[in-house]
């Protein structure tokens, strides 16, 4: 019983973390999220503004709909890879299993054009990545068996980060072309070299 009702908890805290984030993405659509309040928000997503911050520190977050689950699956997969999968496909999967949550959800498109468009929402998404990717560095390095303070995992970690930041830029000016697909020939290239010739003489 006691089991039962964890789990209708915690399917009520998702709904109600996914209403306020619809909200406020539907509402930063309509009105530009510089014109968006989080009462707002609270309001169309039928919560109070107290039950909203218990989900969001700020509207940009919401607007951003921010999901602590995403990373928590994405650790989870990183600690659970195959031993024999190269540190920069685990990062594939980590990254290509957030962008298919984004799609099921409808989202990706509309909320990547409206971050591109926006300086705070991008600054929002920058700062909240980068914390981020300290916790995806560190599981890396641990699964690589280095140090923490390694070049490599965080470089892996870093560049993938910046492949989705690309790929949502390209996607702003050529909108035929699907943000997943972008991201995935950003991996590509970083698999075979961003510039193998890189430190050769004349």
């Amino acid at each position: 019983m006691r089991q039962a009702e964890g789990g209708l908890r915690e399917r009520k805290k998702r709904e109600t973390r996914a209403a306020l984030a619809e909200a406020a993405l539907r509402l930063a659509l309509e009105k530009g999220p510089d014109h968006v309040t989080v009462e707002e928000i609270a309001e169309a997503a039928d919560v109070s503004v107290r039950t909203f911050f218990n989900y969001f520190p700020h509207k940009e977050h919401a607007i951003l709909g921010r999901n602590p689950e995403h990373l928590e699956r994405a650790l989870e997969r990183m600690r659970t890879a195959p031993a024999e999968e190269s540190p920069l496909t685990t990062m594939w999967f980590v990254v290509s299993g957030v962008l298919r949550d984004l799609e099921n959800e409808g989202e990706l498109s509309r909320r990547g054009e409206l971050i591109m468009g926006s300086p705070a929402l991008l600054y929002q998404l920058m700062m909240s990545s980068f914390d981020d990717e300290r916790q995806l560095t560190a599981a890396l390095a641990a699964r690589m068996g280095e140090p923490a303070s390694s070049v490599r995992p965080a470089l892996i970690v870093g560049a993938a980060g910046t492949a989705c930041r690309v790929a949502m830029e390209l996607h702003k000016n050529s909108p035929e072309r699907p943000v997943s697909e972008l991201v995935a020939e950003g991996f590509h290239v970083l698999a075979q070299g961003i510039d193998p010739a890189f430190g050769r003489r004349r």
